[in-house]
């Protein structure tokens, strides 16, 4: 079940996006994917107020894009975010950006979040209400028999 773990949000090039070249610039690419993220939250009920709520934070540890072509101005995106199972107590997603128009590639990446409690204290176990999510969305990884 966990291959249905995945969304596609469609994201606009705007002109605020490309740089002095016409293409979108390097930066804009890590927003594209906290586009997919914040979609994929609230399309599987687990978005950010669902943590913070619960008194958790979710930083980003570690975040990787890989450049394959270029957007430009006007052009529209396809960011395909999937939500990648782990046994740490982590949240690992995987992005792949399309051109709409073209269907190719444009970029790939991924990104890793931890789990802190309000102090800023790492938590070394999943939250309760995420293993609940894991579970009702058929994730067996970190859950305790």
């Amino acid at each position: 079940m966990s291959n249905d773990l995945m969304t596609r949000t469609l994201v606009r090039v705007r002109f605020s996006d490309v740089d002095s070249m016409g293409v979108v610039w390097h930066g804009q690419y890590i927003r594209y994917f906290e586009d997919g993220r914040e979609d994929f939250g609230n399309k599987h009920n687990i978005n950010y107020l669902d943590f913070h709520k619960r008194g958790i934070l979710i930083p980003i540890v570690n975040i990787e894009c890989d450049y394959k072509r270029p957007l430009v101005y006007g052009d529209t995106a396809i960011v395909e975010t999937r939500f990648e199972d782990t046994e740490a107590a982590k949240i690992r997603y995987k992005y792949t950006i399309f051109n709409e128009k073209t269907s190719e590639i444009v970029a790939t990446g991924s990104s890793t979040q931890v789990f802190l409690n309000l102090n800023h204290e790492l938590l070394l176990t999943f939250p309760p209400f995420f293993l609940e999510w894991k579970n009702k969305n058929g994730l067996m990884s970190g859950l305790t028999k």
